[in-house]
């Protein structure tokens, strides 16, 4: 039985493991709500992910909250994610508290702070599910780590607060899934176990009714139902939480790195190469690419696999002076250095940067505050050299949703641009040509000495969202690539959320999850 609480009925969609698919059902179930007409809002009380997203208070949340909040036709608000972690090594992160960043924090350092981010959690949630119908909140990783349960802010913790009730989700995909649901139960405590009303299954590929003797003997086991099975969504164009499935080579419409460069062409294919850093982040900035026709899309993690595409992208990256290192160790530094070469004599194809990745573009990155991982007071390291820029990470951040012309050197026509910004880099042009600005005639990027912006980059994330500059800029390519025109896509999330959520409804049951909230 659930146990009185204030507050609107809620529901936590719950994982055995990490990408388990929380994100995406959370989103397809406030969809599913929303279409109904009820209030409804996503919450997911502490996130680590690299994707992030800024709101229109410049608040900075994680990327796959603002993508829930769309599902129900709200904006993004940084109280849907109070608390968010930004990894810069394998042991220290960003701490961003209701969308502001509070430091920089080792694991031991973040155990300490999790008191007051829990006091941040509490005001938040009560804030925001103030009035609401219902609410669909997301854990993370798997509530069954023990040795996190007592740090614990955003499983099982959050659920006693909100009173929700838990489906738990395995990814059948990946294998062991059924000993994943019965371990996880297994290691629960007892009041903790009494949350989870049930389980769910994502991402079945086959025939579900051949998994009934299994989900029968579970289900006996642990005494709790199974609301249904959801099968893999093909070809899935809607932004990812994190690179987890990035780097594991499952974004769809994102080839994964390995191919040498004689593989890497296609006749009557843009070839367009995303620089796959250790430390990337907002991976989303490509996925209006990923639906673009006439396209390939592919990573590339050594010089060999490089070749020559007709567009290099360099992407964010939440350690710009690591990730240079690593272009320099891996001789990909050399490689592009070359690419560019080519690309200015050959005058066709281009090297773009966004956000870190214009930093890496240019003469050198200083970073006197020691703000990024593994540094020991200043550092300044030289970048690629192929703007004239130098960049110094400052102590404030700035955050803020971006409004901008890309101007005529780009795509033949000036173009309205629309995104985000999340930088700690300042950038200084010696000489680089303004190639786009924001509405306030603020520069937002640069591109090479000779007006042509075969080498450009931009502080704007989300840049190629904006149809008319990706078309523009994509016709540029084909036309100097001797490739015919293509009409392009247009990039809109909702069919996408729509399509997600009309599969969930027709894979769980729906009335069973209504009558355990109460609806």
């Amino acid at each position: 039985m659930p146990e009185a609480h204030s507050g609107p009925p809620a529901l936590m969609v719950q994982g055995t493991c990490s990408d388990a698919g929380k994100s995406l059902i959370t989103a397809a179930l406030c969809r599913l709500f929303a279409r109904r007409g009820l209030r409804v809002a996503p919450f997911k009380a502490q996130n680590m992910a690299l994707n992030s997203f800024v709101t229109l208070k410049g608040e900075e949340m994680g990327r796959a909250q603002a993508l829930q909040a769309a599902a129900c036709g709200l904006e993004p608000d940084a109280r849907m994610n109070p608390v968010l972690l930004k990894p810069v090594s394998d042991q220290g992160s960003q701490v961003i508290v209701l969308g502001k960043p509070v430091g920089m924090m080792r694991v031991r350092e973040y155990q300490a702070y999790k008191r007051t981010a829990w006091k941040a959690v509490c005001r938040a949630w009560a804030e925001l599910s103030a009035g609401q119908d219902v609410m669909v909140l997301e854990g993370a990783g798997s509530p069954a780590e023990i040795n996190l349960r007592r740090h614990d802010i955003v499983n099982m913790r959050m659920a006693a607060h909100a009173g929700a009730q838990v489906l738990l989700v395995a990814d059948i995909d990946r294998g062991g899934a059924f000993a994943a649901l019965a371990g996880t139960m297994s290691l629960l405590g007892r009041a903790d176990r009494a949350r989870v009303a049930g389980f769910a299954l994502n991402r079945f590929r086959g025939d579900a009714s051949l998994l009934g003797p299994a989900l029968t003997a579970v289900s006996r086991r642990t005494r709790r139902p199974f609301f249904g099975v959801i099968p893999m969504i093909p070809d899935l164009r809607l932004p990812e939480e994190d690179s987890v499935s990035f780097k594991l080579g499952r974004s769809p419409g994102i080839e994964a790195p390995g191919r040498a460069a004689g593989e890497a062409s296609a006749p009557g294919l843009l070839d367009v190469v995303l620089i796959d850093l250790p430390h990337i982040s907002n991976v989303t900035d490509c996925d209006a690419l990923r639906a673009e026709p006439g396209l390939r899309l592919r990573t590339v993690r050594r010089p060999e696999e490089l070749g020559a595409p007709d567009m290099v992208i360099l992407p964010g990256s939440r350690n710009s002076l690591a990730d240079m290192e690593f272009l320099r160790a891996s001789g990909l530094a050399d490689a592009l250095r070359a690419h560019a070469r080519a690309c200015l004599a050959g005058r066709r194809g281009m090297v773009a940067g966004i956000c870190g990745g214009l930093q890496l573009l240019g003469d050198r990155i200083h970073d006197p505050l020691g703000l990024e991982a593994g540094a020991a007071g200043e550092r300044c390291v030289p970048g690629l050299g192929l703007l004239p820029l130098v960049t110094e990470l400052a102590a404030g951040k700035t955050l803020r949703r971006t409004e901008g012309t890309a101007l005529p050197e780009l795509a033949g026509e000036a173009h309205p641009v629309v995104g985000y910004e999340i930088h700690h880099g300042v950038s200084e042009s010696r000489g680089a040509p303004v190639i786009m600005r924001d509405k306030e005639g603020k520069a937002l990027g640069w591109g090479s000495l000779d007006n042509t912006a075969r080498i450009w980059g931009s502080y704007l994330h989300g840049v190629f969202d904006s149809d008319s500059f990706r078309h523009a800029l994509l016709g540029r390519l084909r036309r100097e690539a001797g490739l015919p025109p293509l009409a392009g896509a247009r990039w809109d999330l909702g069919p996408e959320l729509d399509r997600v959520a009309d599969v969930v409804a027709a894979s769980l049951d729906m009335a069973a999850i209504d009558a355990l909230l109460g609806l």
